[in-house]
Order: C-alpha cells, then sequence, then structure tokens
C-alpha cells in the first residue's frame, strides 16, 4: 500500500466506500422488494393458488373471475430476477464510480503535480533564484510559503558557507606563503644540515605545499559562482595541452596518455580545463606502473560525453558515489603518498554541476575505471540537473 500513488490511493478508498454503500442499499432494497412482494403474496392467496418453485421463490397462478372472460397472472421468479439484477447493478456503478474517481482525483491532484515538478527544479546553484509558485489552492498555499521560506534560509547558509570557505582560505594563502618562502630561504643558506634536519625541512615543505594548495582550491570553489560560462570550447586541443602538462608525472610512471574523438561546448575555458585536468592527473597519479588512461570525447547533438579510462586498481563500489564528496579518500595511504586534500573530484563535480552537468562512475573493477562527465553542448547550461551523489 505504501507504493501506491497518492491518486491510486484515493481511488481504491473511494470504490471502496462506493462498493459498501452499494452492497448495503442493494441489501435493503433486497429486503424491502422482497418483503413487499411477500405481503402481495399473502393479500392474494384468497384469490388464487400460490406455489413455491424449486429455487423457493414464490410463484402465484392468480385467477380472478371477470364477467365476460377469465384472467390468469402468473409471476414466476420474480424474486430471485430482482435479486439477480441489483447485483448486476451494485457491480456497475462500483466500477463506473471507480473510473470517475480515478480521473477526478487526477484533476483534483494536478495542483500537487504542478508543484513536485517546480521543486525537481530547485538546484544548489539557483536557490536565490527559485520561488515555489503561491498563488495555488489554500491547502497548498501554506506548504509553497514554507518551502520559499526553507529556500531562503539554505541559501542563506550556503552563501555564509561559501563566505566563510573563502575568507579562511585568502587569509591562509598569506602566512603559508611566508612558510614556504622561509623554508626554501633557510634550506638554501644551510645546505649542510644534518640528514634529520633536511628530512624535517623536506617535509615541512610538502605539507606547506600541500596547504598552500587545499586553500587554493577551496578559494576557487568558493568562487565558482562569479565565474562566466559563455565561451566557445573545442575539448581536443584542451586535452592535447592537459596531456603535454602532465607528460612528466606520466613518463615517470611509465604511464601512456591517449585521446580520442573532439566535443565543443559552451562553457567556462579555465573551469573546463580544471575539470578535464583533474579527471586525467587523478587517472595518472592512482593508476598501475606501466599503465595508460584514455580520455574519450563525444560529441551529441544537445550533450558532449567525457569519459576519462584509467588501468588502475579501480574503485569498490561502496565508495563510488562518495568519491566526489569534499575531503574523501578511498586509500589514505595512497591519497598521502601521492600528494592532495580529497577535493579533485569534489571540484570536479561543482563544475560540471555549474554546467548543468553531471559526473559519475560509468564502470569500475580490478582493470580500471571509468569515469563520464556529461556536459550541455549549447549555452542554455545556467541550471543544474544533478544532485551531489
Amino acid at each position: 500500500m505504501k507504493r501506491l500513488s497518492l491518486q491510486w490511493r484515493i481511488t481504491l478508498m473511494s470504490v471502496l466506500l462506493i462498493g459498501i454503500t452499494c452492497v448495503a442499499m442493494n441489501l435493503l432494497l433486497c429486503f424491502s422488494g422482497v418483503y413487499y412482494m411477500d405481503t402481495i403474496a399473502d393479500s392474494l392467496q384468497g384469490g388464487g393458488t400460490v406455489i413455491l418453485n424449486d429455487c423457493g421463490a414464490a410463484s402465484f397462478d392468480l385467477q380472478l373471475i371477470a364477467p365476460n372472460e377469465e384472467l390468469t397472472i402468473v409471476v414466476d421468479g420474480v424474486q430471485g430476477r430482482f435479486r439477480t439484477t441489483n447485483w448486476y447493478i451494485t457491480a456497475a456503478v462500483t466500477l463506473l464510480s471507480g473510473f470517475l474517481a480515478y480521473f477526478v482525483s487526477g484533476r483534483a491532484l494536478k495542483p500537487l503535480r504542478s508543484f513536485a515538478s517546480q521543486v525537481e527544479q530547485v538546484q544548489l546553484n539557483n536557490l536565490a533564484d527559485m520561488r515555489i509558485d503561491e498563488d495555488v489552492l489554500p491547502e497548498f498555499r501554506q506548504l509553497s510559503r514554507s518551502f520559499n521560506q526553507m529556500l531562503e534560509r539554505l541559501n542563506n547558509a550556503f552563501a555564509a558557507q561559501r563566505q566563510f570557505t573563502g575568507n579562511a582560505a585568502h587569509e591562509l594563502r598569506t602566512p603559508l606563503a611566508l612558510m614556504q618562502a622561509q623554508l626554501e630561504l633557510f634550506s638554501a643558506e644551510h645546505p649542510d644540515v644534518r640528514p634529520e634536519t633536511m628530512e624535517f625541512l623536506t617535509l615541512l615543505r610538502e605539507q606547506t605545499e600541500r596547504l598552500t594548495q587545499m586553500s587554493k582550491t577551496l578559494l576557487e570553489m568558493s568562487n565558482l559562482q562569479q565565474v562566466a560560462r559563455n565561451e566557445q570550447l573545442q575539448l581536443a586541443p584542451m586535452v592535447e595541452e592537459i596531456f603535454t602538462d602532465l607528460a612528466p608525472l606520466a613518463e615517470k610512471r611509465s604511464i601512456s596518455l591517449e585521446a580520442e574523438g573532439d566535443a565543443a561546448l559552451t562553457g567556462s575555458d579555465a573551469l573546463i580545463y580544471r575539470l578535464l585536468f583533474n579527471l586525467t592527473e587523478n587517472a595518472v597519479k592512482y593508476n598501475r606502473p606501466g599503465g595508460s588512461v584514455r580520455v574519450e570525447l563525444a560529441q551529441g547533438q544537445e550533450k558532449c560525453i567525457i569519459r576519462v579510462s584509467d588501468t588502475g586498481c579501480g574503485i569498490p563500489e561502496e565508495y563510488q558515489r562518495s568519491i566526489f564528496h569534499p575531503f574523501f579518500r578511498v586509500d589514505k595511504s595512497r591519497s598521502r603518498e601521492y600528494g592532495g586534500a580529497g577535493l579533485g573530484l569534489s571540484l570536479v563535480w561543482e563544475i560540471a554541476n555549474l554546467h548543468g552537468g553531471s559526473v559519475w562512475v560509468e564502470e569500475s573493477s580490478d582493470k580500471g575505471t571509468t569515469i563520464a562527465v556529461e556536459l550541455p553542448a549549447g549555452a542554455e547550461n545556467d541550471s543544474s540537473s544533478a544532485d551531489i551523489p
């Protein structure tokens, strides 16, 4: 019963109510009709002969003597036919009422469907502009008003969160840059320090660089909404540029880079480049030595598909949706080995979402992983069509 729609629930309850009413009326009418038939039979017994047929129904052979002729009235099986007809009428009325209840309830629930369609359009990047129509039936007016107030509170909360993240990242950049400069200066001025001290300084430089990259990524994520997304982009040259940038890392791990196809879309050059770069860099970092990375571009009429495949060890199924969450790591030891803060795929999701697209793990096994990105090809990419997994 829980899986039935509200329209079907209303229909079934209406049919049940109408059916019970019809059955009750049928029983009462049958009782009344049979009672009066028996009364008529009893009153006419003096002028004729009452005979019970095989079914127990009364049969009358009434002979009324007229002055010139003999009139015979025969009533046979009337009670049985009366009951049967009543049950047929009850079934017909119940079925007809059920059909009417289904269509009438569907029309009555139309405002609810309209409300649901408006709610489905609400996404993270349009909270400030999205409002549910409050000019509806009284039953839905309070619900629409409450939902709009909730959207306003959510928008304020997300705006405050973005502002705090951006401010924190901005404030961290200066001391981190100063620490990094001092560490590099100290290492340059004291090349003959003890091995333990040099190892300690190297660790400090690596962690400072990691914090610097994290603050830079957080600052970028907090400012994504302000980036213009109206440039005409060709993705194949962008992929070749990314391969050039990642060539030293790929050569170090003996990983081959392959590209196939081309696609065009409207968006932000810097953001789409970052999306492709993060996916390709992850595919190189978390690959097997001597493996390969393949980037496939496919152009459709209304959308383009980007697939980045590697030959790594794969992502467990229970983590395939969580990898796009900020700071999530499948294997913390390997992530620390290769650096990063767990924000690369989260930024990929944010960029795809901002362009009205989506990103997901298309397939993953011990032979490798393929991550797919779907983006609108046209300029209609202001609203998002994906929710974070």
